[in-house]
């Protein structure tokens, strides 16, 4: 008997390049995309590609709105949601990085408008993706979205972004190793539903990152172009499987709690590339797995320490053995590793 199948959503159009900001009025016209758009961003972006793309809608024809947001929170996202209401904007543009995306994908969501993905680094595969993060006190909750209708990605704009950016978002890919053998895991126990295309998409991704890093080490355009298309790769192989599974792991939940037990303005591709080092040594204990993770990191110059990613050695036992906490999935975590074994592994990877 044939399974039943699902439709799945993915990105139509994604333009990666240099310049391709300034193809985003076209691209709309090719998707055909209704009345005018709500433009959200934060200060930054605003100024490096928020204002341009202002202009190319206002030189159209077309009357577009800017929000600035200054949190991540709820309330923000309400904001948008009134705005998209009042003036009835035909579909959602975020423009920068982690926050303005991922409200942009959740208003879009809640009044079924399509949404447009403008990054301007390339810290996080959520430019791509049909998952959502968004905090509630210290807790920080991942939703369930749609995909961008539309990615559009300057690499230029990128390339001129702090490049711990873009080591953040190298080291979110890599984690991407860990993640699938955890969802590998979850599928053995009857917790999740797997899917070996997604898997495989989001394992070659994170291995042609690692085979290309002398590529990405040059911190060019070229660079940029590299990260981004696997960034949306990741992305695509989340949509395709309903849900984070292929890039989100134990090492997510040890990065979650760790900005539960020590608060702080750390990235979160770094704090899952310190993850995905622990992980991986739960995984596959001696056999030499974790150091190729921990000296990739090192040569894209991410934090492998607790010392690096400004945090206690007391923070990142705590955090490795309550991550499982954090949410019903089951990983190499398990129901809880405990104090005294999340020490061993932390001094064992040199952690802390």
């Amino acid at each position: 008997m044939a399974h039943k199948s699902t439709w799945k959503q993915l990105p139509r159009i994604v333009s990666l390049g240099e310049g391709a900001v300034s193809e985003i009025t076209p691209i709309v016209e090719e998707l055909r995309l209704p009345g005018d758009p709500l433009v959200i961003t934060t200060k930054t972006p605003k100024m490096v590609a928020g204002l341009e793309i202002l202009r190319n809608f206002e030189e159209s024809g077309h009357s577009p709105k800017m929000i600035v947001i200054k949190s991540e929170g709820r309330e923000e996202v309400e904001r948008v949601i009134r705005e998209l209401k009042k003036d009835d904007f035909g579909f959602v543009i975020g423009v920068g990085g982690g926050k303005p995306i991922d409200i942009a994908k959740i208003a879009s969501v809640e009044l079924h408008k399509e949404f447009i993905s403008v990054p301007t680094a390339a810290s996080h595969d959520g430019i791509a993706s049909s998952r959502a993060s968004i905090p509630d006190g210290e807790i920080q909750h991942s939703v369930t979205a749609k995909p961008p209708i539309a990615i559009i990605a300057d690499t230029k704009i990128i390339a001129s972004s702090p490049w711990k950016l873009t080591s953040a978002g190298c080291a979110d890919i890599i984690s991407n190793f860990t993640a699938v053998k955890d969802w590998k895991l979850a599928k053995l126990q009857g917790k999740a539903e797997y899917s070996e295309y997604a898997a495989a998409l989001s394992e070659m991704t994170a291995e042609m990152l690692i085979q290309n890093v002398d590529l990405v080490l040059k911190k060019s355009e070229k660079s940029v172009f590299m990260v981004v298309k696997a960034l949306v790769s990741s992305g695509v192989a989340m949509s395709i499987a309903g849900s984070s599974h292929p890039a989100s792991g134990g090492e997510h939940l040890f990065s979650h709690q760790l900005d539960r037990v020590e608060p702080g303005e750390r990235l979160h591709g770094h704090q899952v590339g310190v993850g995905t080092i622990l992980t991986e040594y739960l995984h596959s204990g001696d056999s030499g797995k974790w150091k190729k993770i921990k000296n990739t990191l090192e040569k894209l110059e991410c934090p492998t320490t607790a010392n690096e990613l400004g945090v206690t050695r007391e923070s990142i036992i705590e955090a490795l053995s309550t991550a499982h906490e954090i949410r019903d999935r089951w990983t190499i975590l398990g129901n809880g590793i405990g104090e005294i074994e999340a020490k061993i592994v932390a001094e064992k990877t040199g952690v802390i």
